[in-house]
């Protein structure tokens, strides 16, 4: 049963090309745009200490978990969850509605950022740094369906040339260029004056050192809620991504050597991702600037500080922008490629057809959320107290409320049905050391389900003032 297709299903070609790509996965615009605004918002070091502990105990948890599942059952996310346990197979549906529904808008975004790449190119960056640009760039009616048709296009044509040809050989390519790029951008952030005398190393001390100020226990927790929730967003998991990816991944591989690989190298980049930003921002804006979360951080906030630096502003607002492209697009790959290998398993479709078909259903729902700027306009609050439009409901359901409810249900599913031992052997058969083996065992069966939990109800705004 574990080995069903599995003499048919394509495979990286190396374990580093496996890494990359997953790498790939874990690195988009969620670190970018996220991980640096939290840690401002949570105490600067106080947050990274945090967030690392959880890296390498929750996330390390979950994303072993996966991979392991996949290489398993060599099953793409829809069906891996019913060849490990038949009574299971819901927990894939739900994983492949969370990247069904996260597709369609995560490309609209890619599409925001493959404009203001054209823009600064351009010489345009000045323009970029208005506080009305953004506004009327995606509630225009036309602009924003093309850029992202154009991104989803570009992610379609990588997932239609398959596991090698697409995916490992785009990855190859662009996570080195992205990774020399956040190190590029991250030492000139560092070197950096704003008119009023503040410095990028004033900012990086924001950025890492604790700020303990006003904190007690409720904060604390907070900070733990923010942390746990990067997570999702950081490393891929509790949407199938890893467990499509796991499924790739030869059986003579050493897969504990990759899991340990692609903690460092996503944890690293999202340092980065603060270094480069952080001191930036802080340094042209102050830390007024740094309240901005999301959108407004990469789409406001940092134009205006491309817009500060004069002349060469361009270049690097050109050169930031382009370097997020490439994590927008490795992450969309694996996003569609989820779906993809999900609808071939099922359905026994070829990669064409799938192909096809999921991205009319994406370019369908993508065209609806960009109306929702405009045409089809309308604003709810959530049951975290946020406002929303369709965008932001795609984004609350998929990631606030599934995620978490695919990523509790996977615990109780490994942690007390099919047990931690089938995962272990599957991870160790090469004869490799399970490092936190006992860790791992307690995590996945008593103290993630609860963090979880936690974190669900947290998305119905139990723990807002």
């Amino acid at each position: 049963m574990e080995k069903k297709n599995s003499e048919k299903r394509n495979s990286f070609s190396s374990s580093l090309g496996f890494v990359l790509a997953a790498a790939g996965s874990a690195v988009g615009l969620g670190n970018i745009w996220r991980f640096p605004y939290l840690a401002a918002k949570n105490g600067g070091g106080i947050f990274l200490v945090v967030y690392l502990v959880l890296a390498l105990t929750f996330g390390f948890t979950l994303l072993v978990t996966e991979v392991s599942l996949g290489r398993k059952t060599k099953q793409g996310c829809l069906t891996a969850y019913g060849a490990l346990h038949k009574k299971s197979g819901w927990i894939g549906v739900f994983a492949s509605i969370v990247f069904f529904m996260i597709l369609p808008y995560y490309c609209i975004i890619g599409g925001w950022v493959l404009k203001y790449f054209t823009v600064f190119a351009a010489g345009g960056g000045s323009k970029a740094a208005d506080d009305s640009y953004f506004g009327n760039f995606i509630t225009a009616p036309i602009s924003p369906i093309v850029f992202d048709v154009i991104f989803l296009a570009a992610t379609a044509f990588v997932i239609y040339k398959g596991v090698n040809k697409g995916i490992e050989a785009i990855s190859k390519v662009l996570m080195p260029l992205l990774l020399l790029a956040i190190i590029g951008i991250s030492v000139f952030s560092l070197t950096l004056k704003g008119d009023d005398g503040r410095t990028g190393l004033e900012g990086f001390k924001i950025f890492v050192v604790p700020n303990i100020d006003g904190m007690g226990i409720k904060e604390f927790f907070t900070v733990v809620l923010d942390a746990m929730g990067q997570l999702f967003y950081s490393i891929s998991v509790a949407m199938g991504i890893m467990v499509t990816y796991g499924s790739y991944f030869r059986d003579d591989d050493n897969l504990m050597q990759s899991v340990n690989r692609i903690e460092i190298f996503d944890t690293l980049v999202a340092f980065l991702a603060g270094v480069m930003i952080i001191p930036s921002v802080f340094a042209f804006l102050g830390e007024d600037g740094l309240s901005n979360a999301g959108p407004g951080l990469m789409f406001v906030a940092l134009p205006k500080v491309f817009d500060a630096m004069g002349p060469v502003g361009n270049w690097i607002g050109a050169a930031f922008f382009l370097m997020v492209l490439f994590a927008a697009l490795t992450s969309s790959m694996s996003i569609l490629e989820a779906v993809v290998s999900g609808l071939m398993d099922k359905f026994k479709w070829s990669r064409t057809k799938a192909v096809i078909i999921e991205s009319a259903a994406a370019l369908l729902l993508g065209v609806i959320i960009c109306l929702g700027y405009n045409k089809l306009y309308f604003d709810i609050k959530l049951p975290n107290g946020n406002s929303a439009q369709i965008l932001d409901v795609f984004d609350y359901i998929s990631n606030n409320i599934l995620m978490p409810v695919v990523a509790i249900s996977t615990c109780i599913l490994i942690g007390w049905i099919a047990k931690p031992k089938s995962i272990i052997d599957e991870a160790t058969k090469n004869g490799e050391k399970f490092g936190r083996r006992g860790m791992y065992i307690v995590m996945i069966k008593f103290i993630e389900p609860v963090l979880l939990f936690i974190l669900l109800l947290g998305a119905f705004g139990l723990f807002s003032k």
